[in-house]
C-alpha cells in the first residue's frame, strides 16, 4: 500500500509540476507579448517635428503582424463603444465617433503600405499572404455590423428631413452609401457569404500583385559589349552596375520593368533583343508557371460577380459605377468607343510612316510591337527634326523637381524647403523630404517625401500616397504626402536624365500630392476620391511642363546649364500630338478590356482566350498591345481601386483638356492668378466634400465636352 500511495503521490507531483510549468510559460508568454506590444514601434503615436512623423528608420517587419492584430482589436473596440451607446444616434455620437475610430490601425497601415509597395521582400510577401484574409475579416466585421449600420442609417434618414451642414451632409451620405453598397442590408446568410467572398478575394489580390513582383525579379536580359548599339551612355552605366550587383561583372542588365524596357525598345538597334525584352515584359504572369495569373483572374471575376449578385446587380460594372461621375457602363463605353475610332485611325497613319522609313533603310521588316517605339523615334526625327535623346539632355530630375515647386508656388502659393538630412526618418536612403509651407503666412502645410528610383522589391510605375491627410474635426492635422517613381538610378556623380513622357508623369503624380496638400475638409472621409474624377487634378498639372516659364527656367542642359534653345522648344511644341495614336490606343485597349471583363459572364472564362477574342472584335492594331495586359493588370486585379475604373483617366481628361483651354484663353495664360485661385478653390480644396460635376461647373460655368480632349490629342472634332 505504501508503495502504491508513493506512486500516486509521485504522479501527482509530476502532474502538478507540469501544470505549474504550463501556467508559468503561459504567463511568461503573455508578459512577453505585452512587452512586445509596449516596445512595438509600429503601434506608437508619431512623435518628433512637424506634428509627428512615422518612425520609418526603426520599423521592423517582424512587428507588423502583432501591430496589425492590436490595431484591429482596438478599432473593433472603438466600434463597440459606438454601438453600445444608449443615446439616440446623432451625427456627433455616431458619424464623428466613426471618423475617430481606428487611429492606431491607420498608423500601422502606413508602415504596411511602405513594405508592400516600396520595399517588399519574399519574407514580407509571406506575411501579406497570412494577414490579407485576417484584414478582410476585420473589415467585414465593421461593414456588416448591424447595430452600427442601423445607427448610420438613422442619422442618414434624419438628415434628409433635417439637413446638416453641407460637409456633414456629404459625410453622412458617403458613409451610408458605402455601407449599403458593401452588403450592410443583406440578411445573415448572404452577409456570411459576402464576407467569405471578400476574404477569398483578399488572398487572390495579394497573390496577383506578388506574382507581378516575382516575374519582374525573375527575368533579366544580360547583354555583352557587342549588343549595346543605340543605347545612351547614362543607361549603359546603370545597366552595368545592375549586372555587377547581380554577379555578372562586365555584362549589362535589362531588368524586367517599364523604366528599363521602354528606353531599350526606343533606342536599341538590336531587333532580336528588343523582341526578347518586349516579350519578357508583356508576358509577365502569363507563362504557365507558378506565377501565372490567369487562374487568379478567373477566380476574381467569378467572385466579384457572385458578390454583386447578392446585392441584386447583374454584373460588377453596374454595381461599381453607380456612384461615379459616369453613372453607368453605357456612358463609359460611349466615351471610350468615340475616342477609339479616332486613335486607331491615327495608329494606321503612324505605322505607315514607320514602315516607309524601315523600307527606305532596307531593313526588310514588317512593323511589330517591339519595333513601334524604335521606328516612331526615327519618324519623330524625320518629321520634326526632333531627337528625344537631345530633349532628354534638358530634363534633369533635380531641375524638374525645382519646376514642380515653382508651379506649386505660382498656383497654390506653396513654398518647398529641404528638410535637413536626419531630421525626418526615411525608409530608404534615396528618399528625400521637403517641408511645405504657405508662402504668405509661413504656416506649415505638411511634408513631401520623394522616393525616386527603381530597385528590387519596389512596385513598378509611379504613384502618390499619404501617410497623414488633412482634417480639422479632431484638431488640425497637417499633411504627410509622398511621390514614388521608378527612374533609373545613375552611376555616382551622374545626372538623372528622364524622357519627356517620364517628366510628364512626374508632374502628374505631383498633381495628386498638391490635391492632398490643398485639402480644406473637416472630416477624413471627405479626403476620399471619386475614381473617375480624382485623376483630373493630376492630369491638369501635366499641362504646365510645356509652359514657357517652366521651359525657360528649369529645362537647362545638364552639362552647360544653358536654357533649351528656342528652335528646340518650337520643335517640341509642334510635335506635341506626335504618336498620340499609340499612346491613346494602348491605354484605351486596357480600359475597354477592364470594362468588357466585368460585363461578361465569367462562369467558364478562359482569360487568355477572352483577351485575344475581345481585341480581335475591337480591331486592335496588330502593331501594338494593351498598355497593361490582363495577366499583369495590377490596377484592376491587385485590388478593387481601378476595377471597372481604368476608364477614369480618359473621363478625367475630358475635364483636363477643357480646363487647359480655359487657362490658355485666360489673360495671363497658365499663370493667371484669378483662374488659378478658382481652380484651387473648387477643384482641389474641396476633395470629395462636393459633387465633382457641381464643382467643375462652379469652376468653368458649364459642363465639359469631349471636343477639347479631341483637339488636345490632335484628333478631328465631329461637327
Amino acid at each position: 500500500m505504501n508503495k502504491y500511495f508513493q506512486s500516486i503521490t509521485l504522479k501527482f507531483v509530476l502532474i502538478f509540476s507540469v501544470i505549474v510549468t504550463i501556467i508559468s510559460c503561459t504567463k511568461n508568454k503573455e508578459k512577453t507579448q505585452e512587452a512586445m506590444q509596449e516596445t512595438n514601434i509600429l503601434l506608437e503615436e508619431w512623435t518628433g517635428p512637424y506634428g509627428g512623423v512615422p518612425a520609418f528608420d526603426k520599423m521592423n517587419s517582424n512587428n507588423i503582424k502583432s501591430a496589425l492584430e492590436v490595431g484591429m482589436k482596438e478599432n473593433l473596440a472603438d466600434i463597440d463603444v459606438i454601438t453600445a451607446n444608449s443615446e439616440k444616434p446623432t451625427f456627433e455620437n455616431t458619424i464623428v465617433a466613426l471618423e475617430k475610430a481606428g487611429k492606431t490601425l491607420n498608423r500601422v497601415q502606413r508602415y504596411y503600405g511602405i513594405w508592400s509597395a516600396n520595399i517588399s521582400s519574399p519574407e514580407f510577401r509571406k506575411i501579406q499572404g497570412e494577414m490579407a484574409p485576417k484584414l478582410s475579416e476585420f473589415r467585414s466585421k465593421i461593414s456588416q455590423n448591424t447595430k452600427l449600420f442601423e445607427r448610420i442609417k438613422t442619422v442618414y434618414k434624419n438628415s434628409l428631413v433635417t439637413p446638416l451642414e453641407d460637409d456633414q451632409q456629404r459625410v453622412v451620405q458617403l458613409i451610408y452609401e458605402s455601407f449599403a453598397m458593401n452588403g450592410a442590408e443583406l440578411d445573415a446568410t448572404k452577409k456570411t457569404r459576402y464576407a467569405q467572398i471578400n476574404k477569398e478575394l483578399s488572398t487572390l489580390y495579394t497573390n496577383f500583385s506578388n506574382n507581378i513582383l516575382a516575374d519582374e525579379e525573375n527575368y533579366t536580359v544580360f547583354l555583352n559589349k557587342n549588343q549595346l548599339s543605340g543605347l545612351s551612355e547614362s543607361m549603359l552605366k546603370s545597366m552595368a552596375k545592375i549586372a555587377s550587383d547581380k554577379g555578372q561583372e562586365g555584362m549589362y542588365a535589362i531588368p524586367n520593368t517599364r523604366s528599363y524596357m521602354s528606353p531599350f525598345l526606343t533606342y536599341s538597334d538590336e531587333r532580336e533583343l528588343r523582341k526578347q525584352v518586349w516579350k519578357n515584359y508583356y508576358s509577365r504572369c502569363d507563362n504557365g508557371d507558378e506565377f501565372d495569373n490567369n487562374e487568379n483572374i478567373a477566380k476574381i471575376l467569378k467572385l466579384r460577380k457572385e458578390r454583386v449578385g447578392l446585392l441584386g446587380y447583374d454584373n460588377y460594372a453596374d454595381w461599381r459605377l453607380q456612384n461615379r461621375m459616369a453613372k453607368n457602363s453605357e456612358n463609359v463605353m460611349q466615351l471610350l468607343n468615340q475616342v477609339w475610332k479616332a486613335s486607331t485611325a491615327r495608329v494606321k497613319e503612324e505605322v505607315e510612316d514607320m514602315q516607309a522609313i524601315a523600307d527606305a533603310n532596307g531593313d526588310n521588316i514588317t512593323i511589330e510591337p517591339w519595333d513601334y517605339s524604335y521606328y516612331a523615334e526615327k519618324v519623330r526625327k524625320q518629321k520634326y527634326d526632333l531627337d528625344s535623346d537631345e530633349v532628354k539632355q534638358y530634363l534633369q530630375l533635380d531641375k524638374l523637381t525645382e519646376a514642380l515647386f515653382f508651379v506649386a508656388g505660382e498656383l497654390f502659393n506653396y513654398n518647398f524647403t529641404p528638410v535637413p538630412e536626419g531630421t525626418v526618418p526615411v525608409f530608404q536612403e534615396d528618399v528625400k523630404v521637403w517641408e511645405v509651407t504657405d508662402k504668405t503666412s509661413g504656416e506649415n502645410i505638411g511634408l513631401w517625401y520623394l522616393d525616386p528610383f527603381a530597385r528590387p522589391g519596389k512596385r513598378s510605375g509611379a504613384w502618390a500616397t499619404t501617410y497623414r491627410s488633412h482634417s480639422t474635426f479632431d484638431g488640425k492635422k497637417n499633411v504627410l504626402a509622398s511621390n514614388n517613381s521608378n527612374f533609373v538610378k545613375p552611376a555616382p556623380g551622374e545626372a538623372v536624365l528622364v524622357s519627356w513622357d517620364d517628366a510628364t508623369t512626374f508632374l502628374h503624380e505631383f498633381g495628386h500630392a498638391l490635391h492632398f496638400f490643398s485639402s480644406e475638409v473637416r472630416y477624413p472621409t471627405l479626403n476620399g476620391g471619386v475614381r473617375d474624377y480624382t485623376e483630373f487634378q493630376s492630369q491638369v498639372l501635366e499641362r504646365w511642363l510645356s509652359t514657357d516659364k517652366v521651359i525657360n527656367q528649369f529645362l537647362v542642359h545638364y552639362k552647360t546649364g544653358k536654357p533649351m534653345p528656342k528652335e528646340l522648344i518650337t520643335k517640341i511644341k509642334k510635335a506635341a500630338t506626335f504618336n498620340q495614336g499609340f499612346a491613346t490606343t494602348e491605354y484605351l485597349a486596357s480600359a475597354i478590356m477592364d470594362m468588357k471583363l466585368h460585363m461578361a459572364d465569367p462562369t467558364n472564362i478562359d482569360v487568355d482566350a477572352f483577351e485575344k477574342e475581345t481585341l480581335a472584335k475591337m480591331n486592335m492594331p496588330k502593331e501594338l498591345v494593351m498598355r497593361h495586359r490582363t495577366p499583369h493588370f495590377g490596377h484592376v486585379f491587385s485590388g478593387e481601386g481601378y476595377a471597372t475604373a481604368y476608364y477614369g483617366y480618359m473621363w478625367a481628361d475630358v475635364l483636363t483638356a477643357d480646363a487647359a483651354e480655359a487657362f490658355a484663353e485666360a489673360p495671363e495664360g497658365f499663370y493667371d492668378k484669378e483662374l488659378a485661385t478658382k481652380m484651387v478653390k473648387y477643384l482641389f480644396a474641396p476633395r470629395n466634400a462636393m459633387d465633382p460635376a457641381k464643382a467643375y461647373r462652379l469652376f468653368r460655368g458649364r459642363d465639359a465636352t469631349i471636343d477639347a480632349l479631341m483637339r488636345a490629342r490632335g484628333f478631328s472634332v465631329a461637327q
